[in-house]
């Protein structure tokens, strides 16, 4: 029997859902069915439209009347949205299942919490643990005996091995963390950067470069 899915959000991260299981076979492998949308601004029905999603806007947060055979999954990477969108749906009873694209290797010993999204191409190391609501998308690399927290987003991001990540992190594209690091909760760690030493909370981790090379001229 398939499970009815109801994506939270409307905008790029509900849409390349949409496009993961409507339009590869992880639908059919994985038993998803879309019902529709949930938003809860203005902006719903403007993205609903562009990314010309197909499946119906179901209601907003508050009003949706939860029904036994729903499954929810957080399609937003905005961190203070999906604290509202759990606070609001939990308490009623809605049920968050972690969905792991088919093509992405788990190592069997992984131990994965709830409402969770991991996209393709996804490895997830032997002895990592991962705890609720993180978002991995497209090529994510969680090494082994990593421990990581909840409600982080991990953009094509690198955690070498015995990593310890807190709560409510921003990895940005192509972020690394070498081995054995701790990072606290609440960072935003910038597009490109090598993580090199431990990281307590709150910090935004970023290079500044005095030069940057445009070109290097040909010789004649």
């Amino acid at each position: 029997m398939k499970k009815n899915i109801i994506i939270v959000g409307t905008g790029a991260v509900a849409a390349e859902l949409t496009s993961f299981i409507e339009d590869s076979d992880m639908g059919e492998l994985l038993g998803l069915c879309i019902k529709g949308y949930l938003g809860d601004d203005e902006n719903t029905k403007k993205l609903h439209h562009e990314y010309k999603l197909e499946k119906p806007i179901l209601g907003n947060l508050v009003d949706y009347k939860i029904e036994e055979k729903d499954y929810f999954v957080i399609g937003v990477t905005n961190l203070d949205f999906r604290k509202k969108a759990m606070n609001l749906l939990l308490p009623r009873g809605a049920v968050f299942p972690t969905l792991i694209h088919p093509s992405a290797i788990i190592a069997r010993t992984a131990i994965i919490g709830m409402g969770n999204l991991i996209n393709p191409q996804c490895i997830i190391g032997p002895n990592a643990v991962i705890g609720d609501f993180n978002i991995l998308t497209a090529q994510s690399c969680i090494s082994h005996d990593v421990v990581i927290g909840d409600g982080n987003n991990f953009s094509t991001a690198l955690l070498c091995g015995y990593v310890k990540v807190g709560n409510n992190n921003n990895f940005f594209i192509r972020s690394t963390v070498i081995p054995s690091l701790t990072i606290g909760n609440n960072n935003v760690i910038q597009a490109g950067m090598v993580v090199d030493r431990n990281i307590g909370d709150g910090e935004t981790i970023f290079y500044k470069y005095k030069e940057k090379i445009i070109a290097i001229p040909k010789k004649y």
